[in-house]
């Protein structure tokens, strides 16, 4: 791997780990194109590229995993869950929840019992795979 290729990862580390700490508020590409010191269409093309997914379904794949913790964790409603985790409709964090985890938000919640185990196993063991996702476009 060359050094450009490598300093290209890293700023998309960088403008990742943003998406992280603002996961709840709206993907803002001019912004997160500053953090990785590149041209919006170019960050998107290289952030799809780098992880396999563009940035916007990244942040959703983000805040449904939010969403999968403090549905199985707490009792607020589905609609705060939805609002707290940056979705601006119900509609539209049904549908997301129900294509990257299989299931609605509802019946994930009815048979989520909670698991003990270490919290770096159940967040890996937990978290949504955008292979999944191929695997269903595919027909597999």
């Amino acid at each position: 791997m060359t050094r450009a290729v490598e300093e290209l990862n890293r700023r998309m580390l960088r403008a990742r780990d943003a998406i992280d700490r603002a996961y709840a508020q709206p993907l803002d590409i001019p912004e997160l194109a500053s953090v990785a010191s590149v041209s919006q269409a170019h960050f998107i093309r290289t952030f799809r590229a780098t992880f396999g997914e563009t940035p916007h379904r990244y942040l959703q794949r983000r805040r449904v995993e939010r969403a999968m913790f403090l549905l199985r964790e707490s009792g607020r409603s589905i609609t705060d869950i939805c609002f707290e985790v940056g979705f601006s409709s119900l509609g539209s964090f049904s549908r997301t929840f129900r294509d990257i985890v299989g299931e609605n938000p509802t019946d994930y919640r009815a048979r989520g019992e909670v698991i003990r185990a270490p919290t770096c196993f159940t967040m890996s063991w937990m978290r949504p795979s955008s292979f999944g996702e191929a695997a269903k476009k595919n027909g597999q």
